[in-house]
């Protein structure tokens, strides 16, 4: 590859990603969003008869610096997991969790499989792919809804709480079933699949060992070098070297490894610290080229009058799927209509993860490419719509009184503390 050809579109996916990003700050949207669109509208430059920016060199440069970007972002997801907020989950959460993943997964099965495959007769290949189309729709990501419930003083609420606990684990379970269904799908005889899951059990129990005394390591280096650049650059080698052992080692994809990895490292006195450079090295960069990487690459001319179908019903799954499942959850849990209502709402909006979730499924052939413009419609329809329903739903309401803040658990609920 010539890596001359990589400047320019580097500089025009900076220019035009921090453009549109700003653009969406100003219309109320995440940041996330405008670096999506951003990539839409520079890959148009495609369509341009013998252009020379979006080269097939340069296009290989971006895929790998985008591949830097989505181990980074999951490796800060893992930092973020409050793993004391596992203390507090309830049943209710776990039930909120467990229906709001099934839903959604039997619901993109059902689509793939009647709309795109016609049939549920599936061969192996075509069955772990209609459970990819479900897993995609199973990923959620609750920073919107974070974000409406503060502005809104509902954070502490009982939905709010309940929406926070419930998006950890479906965060976890998301990952899992990600890594899973790859996995399964390059094994062939029942032999090779319990040979699977068998290393993925053995991944999870080193990740866990090693990290034990990587936290050892990781406090004695901050308690005697608090603050200093060592501590974070220590953290990024983790990191990929967690990534790597996942994927090489143990047939596990690769961002899973970077997930564990943060997850290891939260909760330390440092964690904060290394995530916000995290953040800083890998929004400057890597994240945006990942963001808008799909944007570009999002293209409509091989899609089909059934893909168009399949997509429309795709989407419409997967807004109704995390509103049924989890607000079906919170009804059994006992929560008021209104109420459950509201958790499913909170759950439905996406962004980065069913990004990530989508562009694993098409690096492993088991996800149609021409499914991407149809996520990029997902994320922006529940990133646009969540936060307007859940103040809809809040407008008769005013601000919670401060002692609010402990609500009263449901007869199928845990107690807060373990």
């Amino acid at each position: 590859m010539n890596f001359d050809e990589l400047l320019l579109p580097l500089a025009l996916i900076l220019m035009v990603s921090k453009l549109f990003s700003l653009l969406g700050k100003k219309l109320g949207l995440p940041q996330v969003v405008g670096m999506i669109v951003a990539g839409i509208a520079l890959g148009c430059i495609n369509y341009i008869p013998n252009q020379g920016v979006f080269t097939p060199a340069a296009l290989e440069g971006l895929s790998f610096l985008a591949k830097i970007g989505v181990i980074l972002l999951m490796f800060s997801a893992g930092l973020d997991t409050d793993l004391n907020q596992f203390k507090k989950i309830g049943g209710s959460s776990l039930v909120i969790t467990m229906l709001g993943v099934a839903v959604p997964l039997v619901l993109g099965f059902l689509c793939a499989a009647g709309m795109l495959f016609g049939t549920l007769s599936l061969s192996e290949h075509d069955m772990f792919s209609c459970l990819f189309y479900g897993t995609i729709l199973a990923a959620t990501s609750v920073s919107i809804t974070v974000a409406a419930l503060k502005e809104l003083g509902k954070l502490n609420s009982k939905v709010g709480m309940s929406i926070i606990a419930a998006a950890i684990l479906d965060d976890v379970i998301g990952i899992i079933l990600l890594s899973l269904f790859i996995s399964l799908d390059k094994t062939g005889s029942a032999g090779e699949i319990g040979a699977s899951i068998g290393m993925m059990v053995a991944f999870f129990a080193a990740a866990i060992a090693v990290g034990i005394i990587l936290r050892v390591a990781v406090k004695a280096v901050s308690k005697h070098y608090p603050h200093t650049r060592r501590i974070p650059i220590l953290s990024f080698a983790v990191c990929f070297f967690y990534a790597y052992a996942a994927e090489t080692w143990f047939g596990v994809a690769d961002i899973t490894g970077a997930y564990m990895a943060g997850i290891m490292l939260s909760g330390l006195h440092e964690a904060e610290y290394v995530d916000r450079k995290i953040e800083i090295s890998n929004y400057m960069i890597f994240a945006p080229v990942f963001f808008a990487n799909i944007g570009i690459n999002a293209s409509f001319d091989n899609i089909t009058p059934t893909m168009v179908g399949f997509g429309a019903v795709f989407v419409l799954a997967g807004m109704l799927g995390k509103v049924i499942g989890c607000g079906g959850g919170a009804l059994l849990c006992r929560y008021g209509i209104k109420d459950s209502l509201r958790v499913g709402v909170g759950m439905m909006v996406r962004a980065e993860v069913v990004l990530v979730c989508a562009q694993k499924g098409v690096d492993a052939e088991l996800v149609d490419p021409s499914i991407m413009p149809f996520v990029l419609i997902l994320i922006i329809l529940t990133t646009l719509l969540t936060p307007l329903l859940l103040k809809l739903s809040y407008r008769k309401e005013g601000l919670p009184p401060a002692g609010d803040l402990e609500y009263r658990r449901e007869e199928c609920d845990q107690p807060l503390s373990a």
